[in-house]
């Protein structure tokens, strides 16, 4: 073998390197050989599973709800236990534990679970559709009473 050649490659040979010692499948070829380092991703390489197969491909969910980013998920009564349902994925147990201790708004459970949001919403909307959590909206601000006319009524209420 050369210097020049590739480990676990001859030079004349057609076959690029998937062969060679120490190597057993997926990662670099030094990682079987190396029991310490067999574990050829960190913690900076991401998840495992990208978001689009979290969501099975899907960008929005059938959910007729608006999931704003400060939309609050309520869990339903129903999600006692969400872990012995079977049919749904762990990232749907965990929204709906995380959200048992306090309503949790979509940004929340997106920093919390280190998700984008669109991922989240889609999520948040199959719970919504398995009657496992509700959204509450916030108000929107045309419906919030006008501040001039609450400075009145203040106002008049401090003359009395």
């Amino acid at each position: 073998m050369s210097a020049d050649s590739p480990r676990g490659t001859n030079p004349g040979s057609t076959d690029r390197g998937s062969t060679g010692p120490g190597f057993d499948g997926p990662g670099p070829p030094d990682a079987a050989a190396d029991p310490q380092s067999s574990r050829w991703y960190d913690a900076e390489a991401g998840p495992v599973v990208r978001p689009y197969a979290m969501t099975r491909g899907r960008t929005s969910s059938a959910s007729r709800h608006r999931l704003d980013l400060i939309a609050l998920v309520v869990p339903e009564p129903a999600a006692e236990d969400p872990g012995r349902d079977q049919t749904l994925a762990p990232e749907h147990v965990t929204i709906v534990e995380l959200c048992s201790d306090m309503p949790q708004s979509i940004a929340e459970l997106a920093a919390e679970l280190d998700l984008p949001v669109g991922v989240v919403r889609v999520l948040v909307g199959d719970l919504v559709e398995d009657e496992l959590v509700h959204v509450t909206r916030p108000v929107p601000p045309a419906e919030l009473p006008d501040v001039n006319i609450l400075r009145e009524v203040i106002n008049g209420l401090r003359a009395l």
